[in-house]
């Protein structure tokens, strides 16, 4: 069994498996030490862990953050998990060992005002699991992570729908910040993880959803076959410079934008037209404010994102993934153990 504090059995390894990225375009798996369960903290047998476009951002080499001090090679990615807890450092309830859990990304230190007013995802100083601050992420056998930043599973949610909670927290900030229901249309610009989780809530919430992205599908519409209809809310989930402009300028006056999508290099738009139309516009950092109720959503059933999943992979493939490696749905997962 098991010793409280965080001690590993005598017999396991003191190395574990993970997907290091050593600089742009640069990484492999290598042995690297087991966590440490220290004070205040849990390790975490990892079971589920998404690839996400910061992951792939920071493999290019394009991350904002390395480039403003807040993060450097070599790193540990993967900030989207589940997985089970194994051991509890000093201070933890013991209880915590054996369930099933998933986190949040963003660790504040909890002293500040931002922290101390519920916003500790804008924390100045904040960590950031797999992403800011040498927080190393959850490609990997196993993570450890402070005790305060988890989330129990419900037996409903599953180590797939777990590694979604993190991205579809995300989504559902959006959605509601849409401010959209029965009655109301809305405009998703992307129709990536993010975006499509995104049309999942706002549908959940009755609204008529439409999608646009660079090429035509079944559900996805291009700009030259987007239907000219008004809509009262536009979210921008892409990453491409010019959609900040284009969301304000299809949405309809009075309406909201929801700006979650990053582009690698400066937005422009007019904020004459946000004056003149009346606009309300919104941005999400994250997903923190929304893990709960995201979880909430899935162990309902009302919102149900396994389809975005494409392939789940183990860590020899994380490398191929970051470089471009699809497989038809937007998302991919890595078992650990695969």
């Amino acid at each position: 069994m098991h010793r409280r504090g965080g001690c590993e059995h005598a017999a396991m390894s003191s190395t574990m498996r993970a997907f290091v990225l050593t600089g742009p375009r640069e990484g492999a798996v290598q042995e690297v030490p087991v966590p440490e369960a220290v004070p205040g903290e849990v390790v975490v047998d990892v079971d589920r862990a998404g690839v996400c476009g910061t992951d792939v951002e920071f493999f290019t080499g394009e991350m904002a953050y390395l480039h403003q001090g807040h993060a450097a090679y070599p790193m540990r990615l993967g900030h989207e998990w589940s997985g089970t807890v194994s051991a509890v450092g000093a201070g933890v309830d013991p209880a915590w060992l054996g369930r099933r859990v998933t986190g949040d990304t963003m660790l504040g230190d909890r002293t500040c005002r931002r922290c101390r007013k519920g916003h500790q995802h804008t924390c100045e100083h904040r960590q950031e699991v797999g992403i800011r601050g040498g927080r190393a992420g959850a490609l990997a056998e196993k993570l450890a992570v402070p005790a305060w930043s988890l989330h129990v599973l419900p037996d409903e949610v599953d180590a797939v729908l777990g590694a979604l909670v993190e991205p579809g927290g995300n989504a559902l900030r959006a959605a509601r910040a849409a401010g959209v229901g029965p009655g109301d249309r809305a405009l998703v610009l992307g129709p990536g993880t993010i975006g499509r989780l995104t049309a999942l809530f706002l549908r959940a919430d009755g609204a008529e959803v439409h999608l646009l992205g660079l090429e035509e599908s079944e559900h996805v519409r291009t700009r030259e076959t987007l239907p000219d209809l008004p809509f009262d809310a536009v979210v921008d989930a892409t990453d491409a410079a010019d959609s900040p402009a284009l969301a304000l300028e299809l949405v309809e006056p009075a309406g909201r934008v929801v700006y979650i999508g990053l582009s690698g290099r400066p937005s422009t738009l007019d904020s004459r037209a946000l004056v003149l139309k009346d606009v309300t516009a919104v941005g999400v950092l994250s997903a923190s404010p929304g893990l709960a109720d995201t979880i909430a959503a899935y162990a309902a059933g009302t919102v149900d994102p396994r389809p975005l999943v494409g392939a789940t992979v183990g860590l020899d493939r994380v490398g191929a993934v970051l470089a471009g490696e699809r497989f038809g749905a937007p998302k991919v997962h890595v078992d650990p153990r695969a």
